[in-house]
Formats: structure tokens, sequence, C-alpha cells
């Protein structure tokens, strides 16, 4: 059993969602999992509030790395990719082939792409920051428009 919290944001509505130990999603969005128990903010537990807080930090420039306990639930080579990308550093970007590098499957970008694509634990595992090969806005779940605006923002706030 799981329980999620709804989250208003700069991008709009996200739900995060954790067992007892570790956040296992965060999405775009007011949709609950099945297998979970929507909370409020009041009955949240410390771990969900952490996260919140964590995130209006992000949101507000505050914080560029989170340190809530992450368990994203995937194959092993998709946890690969999730890891490379929380290497990642705040206000930079990768592309789909140096990540595919940084794992040593030099050839995978496609694959990288499909692992990214289907990152659970989006913002908190940094899918925003791969780009395209030639510099260009490719593929986010929430959409092109949202993943630009965390870029600006992480731009912004890296430069003070």
């Amino acid at each position: 059993m799981t329980n999620s919290l709804r989250l208003s944001t700069p991008v709009g509505i996200m739900t995060l969602t954790a067992t007892e130990t570790a956040i296992v999603r965060l999405c775009f969005g007011d949709e609950i999992p099945a297998d979970s128990e929507a909370l409020s903010e009041e009955e949240a537990t410390p771990l969900l509030r952490r996260a919140a807080q964590e995130l209006r930090e992000y949101f507000a420039g505050d914080r560029r790395g989170f340190s809530v306990p992450l368990a994203p639930r995937g194959s092993e080579f998709q946890k690969k990719v999730w890891e490379a990308l929380r290497t990642i550093p705040y206000g930079e970007t990768r592309t789909y082939k140096q990540i595919a590098e940084q794992i040593g499957h030099n050839l995978a970008f496609r694959a990288v792409g499909m692992a990214n694509n289907r990152n659970p634990i989006g913002i908190l595992i940094p899918c925003h920051r791969v780009i395209g090969y030639d510099g260009k806005m490719t593929g986010y779940a929430a959409g092109i428009d949202i993943k630009e605006q965390l870029l600006a923002l992480e731009q912004r706030y890296s430069r003070t």
C-alpha cells in the first residue's frame, strides 16, 4: 500500500506517491494510483511532507538537489539510466547519447530515450535535463512546454 499527496506547483498539479520508506512516483496531474490512498497535507506521512517541501524549495530556486529516498520501479536497464540522470548537474543538460555512453551502452540511445520516457519519478529523477543530440527539446511526458519551463527555471537560478 502506498500513500499519495497532490501538490500545486508553478507547472501545475503534481502527485507524489510513497511507500513508508521511499518516493515511488511523481507525476503531473492529480491521478492517484489504484493501490494508493490520497492524503491531505495534514494527513501526509513525514516522507511525503518532506518531498513536498523539497519540491517547493526547488520551484522557489532554493534547492538544486533532492535528499528524499527514491525507489523507482523498473527494469535493471531503466534503473541504470535513471541513476545516470541523477548525476546531471542542476541547470545543465545531456543528450541521450551521452547518457548511453555513461552507462556503458554506447549505441543504446533509443533505449535510453524509452527509459527516460518511463521515468516514474519526474523532476526528482531529472529526465527533463535530457535533450536531443542537436540540442533540441525532445519528448517529455508532461509536454515540451513544461520541460522548457523546468530548464528555464534551473537556468535562471543556476546563475545566482
